[in-house]
């Protein structure tokens, strides 16, 4: 077959070869036989041949033999290579020959058997984690390392996929395109690659390059979290001589259908290409043009394709995400990815912003202008001020009103521009200043250049920097050119007014900056962007956070047991109801935060406890009201009887106090607790905690005064569903006869009365009141742990053993009592509680101080006031149904447990065996954070989601929380 012109190449058909042709043939040269599944291809028709004895793959080809021979030698050669990525190889025919021509109704073909790379292809996953697409940038560099030394003469071929002519390409396959307004976005971006990459095209170092390392054609394996590991490559049709660079380029186009519009999605592979085949500075520049061309030549490729092959199901199920790839690649300016690119290799070139010839507010005083903090942390904005639309302007003109003129701050992280449940982080970081000066204020050049109005601004340039000017009256100069120090506008209003001014700086002719950008690529776009401090001659530059050196701060002092959540965890500062902030902006809706139960931030509580602190605050042994309110107010929530209260500081000290007072009543130690049980860290609390997830070493090292019964988890414990309630209380008995049968007393029971740390599995029916009843037969006292389930977090219940039908000895609350505040409290029977007198007095330094019952009495008012329980109750069934509803949709969720606020999805591999999928999970948590959802797994298999957020949690939360979820179960962790 001889060498096809490139014209003619691009407008072949794919062979349509019949399965049972593609059968005879494997039987007749390869004597191979089994089931065959077509395969997607543009040009190429491939077969997979499932055969008894191994997978294959026929290829069935129009392309000329000397191609063929150089992709079956760069298979051999990549093979043989130390650290190249797996390949396929070629298997020959009975006769030998690794490429076998066939005639077919007149037809000629050119037929291969290759071995099947096992692996799924990363194409197939919506979302890739920064781990897989630094993979994929990995295996690149590795395969392109591979074939440096690989020559053949079939690598210099004519091919439409060739960068090196994506050009002329691009402009014989937009001639065919009936689109007329795609042609010519197509053609527009093509022109602005091509003109970037003209003066780089010497330098760029050519090779035996894939040119086709794609989503499509790495396959890899699911890891433990299930998250795919690139480790083969498949399809060398496209091998040829070609840019290196072009190799990456080609990978990270690819990448960009899976970028949900962000295109610096692509920076973990070009790190990992440049740490395996480190690229030049040129090639470095040449790299994002080269994507947009790639990205243009695909989708004008496909049209074509299609309008020759219009059934091709291949091409019709690529063309939509190659139209995703050309749009993601033209959203954002080349010298932006260029920064980035630079900045992902740690080769980021100095820059500095030109000494400027005059001042641009001559008139203004520098030290008479206030600056306005909108940051995280900034005192201008207390409580739920940063998110009324004219904050900004309000506190300006009251900053001016106050110095003369008011200014904000260049690339400060915006409070007032974070969005509230959003998936994708909002632009936060200003690449300006906004300025509020007297009517009339003078405006003049502060550097020699022309001067034009474009789209409502005034833009001054020279050669190397562009100043643009939002908020001004044009001053005509009758020229287009002014020189420094000339007057070239004022501030819109009369001179006893305030007004509005932004001043931003470009070193890009032609672009209008945006005015934020998100806080992953404010450090890309700041290089675009200058800070305009040098014309304005006063100090507007932020500082910018450092939370990754905060962290290394924090780990060098704060003991390694005290763990964080996340292993990159955001900066988080602030909260606001349900939602917390980091501090660069980004708002995430916080489903794990059981200690705040009435919401972040709350104004009544950080009132009542302000003015409590300037009153008094001490230790209980003083008299004062506040501790009496308290008091009879959490006895006053308690069943008849439970009407002694002691005041601690946490969960942990509370279930410690109640084990003392259930040996002080008893005058026995053993205490009975349940297995993938939680109660806290001091040494008794501890004791009872038999959760392996908390304590790897749990089971083994419980002292002998206790005794663990199996958990009645009624999902996934022995015994299973709701009538399994006998079975459970069975095991408690036979603990309770053990004991007596060394002689041994019961001092007590403890256990929480919904299994919260299992994900808020209801106890199966009766079961308390048949073991309560066992314990107290035995002279045993039940103990009711409320620490993370109680206080109206169940919506239907207040205490969870209300769901039970009991009333236990003794009640242990913390965690939401306080809303943050360490707060925590014992409620039990009079002589229970007196019962601790034999031992001495018992004394808090500060449980119950006047700050903690103020906290606890306002909490319960805001409870009350503002019906956080029916919210439980409303919000949480709404959001167990949605939740639920994903069980018909993924068969990762296994079940979703609790009930209110209080709510657990428990992911499994089989629904059957019900293996934990608990890499899976912690993956998904991820996933979710950067969705904007802060979520963490539970159980003794860290295999469930805990979820139990502010009881103000709203609807309309609940229904994000469900919609990323869903969104990360779909598209991939």
């Amino acid at each position: 077959m001889e060498e096809q012109p490139l014209k003619r190449r691009t407008e072949l058909k794919r062979p349509q070869l019949s399965a049972e042709e593609a059968s005879a043939i494997l039987s007749e040269h390869y004597a191979v036989s089994g089931e065959l599944v077509e395969l997607g291809s543009q040009q190429d028709q491939n077969y997979r041949v499932d055969a008894p004895e191994d997978r294959y793959v026929l290829k069935i080809a129009r392309a000329a033999r000397v191609e063929l021979e150089a992709q079956n030698a760069a298979l051999a050669h990549v093979a043989g290579k130390a650290g190249a990525p797996k390949v396929p190889r070629v298997v020959p025919s009975h006769g030998g020959e690794e490429i076998v021509p066939v005639t077919l109704s007149g037809e000629a073909y050119q037929i291969r058997l290759l071995t099947f790379l096992d692996g799924k292809p990363l194409t197939g996953r919506k979302h890739l984690a920064m781990e897989s697409v630094a993979a994929l940038g990995d295996i690149a560099g590795r395969l392109a390392v591979a074939m440096q030394d690989f020559d053949h003469r079939g690598l210099d071929r004519e091919l439409q996929w060739d960068l090196r002519k994506a050009g002329p390409v691009a402009l014989h396959l937009l001639s065919a395109m009936t689109d007329g307004e795609l042609r010519n976005r197509i053609a527009e971006a093509m022109v602005g690659a091509m003109r970037r990459l003209q003066p780089l095209m010497p330098e760029l170092r050519v090779q035996a390059i894939h040119q086709d390392v794609t989503d499509d054609n790495v396959v890899g394996r699911a890891d433990g979290s299930g998250r795919l590991v690139p480790e083969g490559v498949i399809d060398f049709g496209d091998v040829m001589r070609g840019w290196v660079v072009a190799e990456l380029a080609v990978a990270c186009a690819s990448l960009l259908h899976h970028a949900d519009g962000d295109p610096f999605v692509i920076l973990p592979a070009v790190k990992a290409f440049h740490t395996a085949y480190p690229l030049t500075d040129t090639e470095l520049e040449a790299l994002w043009p080269l994507v947009v061309a790639r990205a243009g030549v695909l989708v004008a490729s496909s049209a074509q394709q299609l309008g020759i092959d219009p059934d091709n199901a291949y091409v019709q199920h690529n063309a939509s995400h190659e139209r995703e790839i050309f749009e993601v690649a033209v959203s954002v300016p080349s010298d932006l990815m260029d920064e980035a690119i630079r900045q992902a290799v740690g080769k980021e070139a100095a820059k500095t912003v030109p000494a400027m010839e005059a001042r641009l507010l001559p008139d203004i005083d520098p030290d008479h202008v206030g600056i306005v903090d909108l940051s995280l942390l900034g005192s201008h904005l207390p409580s739920d001020r940063w998110q009324y639309e004219d904050t900004e302007a309000l506190l300006l003109q009251s900053a001016a009103r106050a110095a003369g003129a008011a200014a904000t701050r260049y690339g400060e992280f915006r409070l007032t521009e974070t969005r509230l449940l959003q998936a994708q982080a909002p632009r936060t970081s200003a690449l300006g200043v906004d300025l509020c000066l007297p009517g009339q204020t003078a405006v003049h050049a502060p550097f020699s250049g022309r001067i034009v109005e474009r789209q409502g601004r005034l833009v001054l340039s020279d050669e190397r920097l562009h100043l643009h000017l939002l908020g001004v009256d044009p001053t005509d100069t009758g020229s287009d050119t002014v020189e420094a120090g000339a007057r070239i506008g004022t501030t819109f209003g009369d001179p006893g007014a305030l007004g509005f001014m932004r001043v931003q700086l470009s070193t890009v002719p032609d672009l209008d900056p945006p005015a934020f950008a998100a806080a992953h690529q404010a450090k890309a776009w700041r290089r675009l962007c200058p800070s305009p401090a040098a014309l304005l001659g006063f100090d507007c530059d932020a500082p910018l956070p450092d939370a990754a050196g905060l962290l290394q701060r924090r780990r060098r002092h704060f003991a390694r047991p005290q763990k964080n959540y996340y292993r990159n965890p955001p900066e988080i500062e602030r909260g606001w109801k349900e939602h917390l902030f980091d501090i660069e902006g980004r708002a995430y809706l916080d489903m794990l935060n059981n200690v705040t139960i009435v919401g972040h931030g709350h104004p009544r509580l950080s009132a009542a406890v302000g003015r409590q602190w300037s009153l008094l605050n001490t230790n209980s042994r003083f008299h004062y009201a506040a501790v009496t309110e308290f008091c009879e107010r959490l006895a006053g929530l308690a069943p008849e009887g439970l009407d002694t209260v002691f005041l601690v500081n946490s969960g942990s000290e509370a279930n410690d106090l109640a084990i003392r007072l259930a040996w002080a009543a008893s005058g026995a130690r053993n205490m009975i607790s349940l297995l993938e049980a939680y109660h806290g860290w001091t040494v008794a609390s501890d004791a009872v905690s038999t959760s392996v997830a908390d304590n790897p070493e749990a089971l083994t090292t419980r002292p002998g005064w206790v005794h663990p019964v199996v958990s009645p988890n009624t999902y996934r414990g022995p015994f299973r569903g709701a009538g399994s309630t006998g079975d459970y209380v069975a095991t408690v008995s036979a603990k309770l006869s053990e004991l007596e049968e060394k002689g041994q007393k019961l001092a007590g029971f403890i256990s929480e009365t919904v299994y919260g740390n299992a994900g808020g599995i209801p106890l199966p029916p009766g079961y308390l009141e048949a073991v309560y009843a066992m314990v107290r037969s035995h002279g045993g006292v039940t103990i009711a742990d409320e620490v993370q389930v109680g206080y109206g977090r169940l919506g239907h219940y207040f205490w969870g053993f209300e769901e039970q039908g009991v009333v236990p000895d003794i009640i242990t609350v913390a965690k939401g009592m306080g809303n943050g505040h360490p707060l925590g409290a014992v409620l039990a029977r009079r002589e229970i509680a007196e019962a601790l007198e034999k031992e001495g007095y018992f004394f808090s330094s500060s449980g119950g101080s006047p700050v903690s019952c103020v906290v606890g009495t306002t909490v319960l008012d805001i409870l009350h006031d503002e019906a956080l329980q029916d919210n439980a109750r409303t919000v949480g069934s709404h959001l167990k149904a949605r939740l639920q509803a994903l069980m018909d949709r993924f068969p990762l969720v296994g079940a979703v447990h609790g009930m209110g606020l209080y709510l657990g999805v428990e992911f499994v591999r089989d629904r059957e065996t019900l293996e934990p999928a608990t890499e899976e999970t912690a993956a998904i948590c991820d996933r979710l954070l950067e969705l904007g959802v802060i979520m963490q797994p539970t159980g003794d298999h860290l295999n469930v989601l805990k979820i139990k957020p502010p009881l103000c949690l709203s609807h309309e939360s609940a229904d994000f929380f469900a919609d990323m979820l869903a969104k990360a179960l779909r598209d991939g962790w």
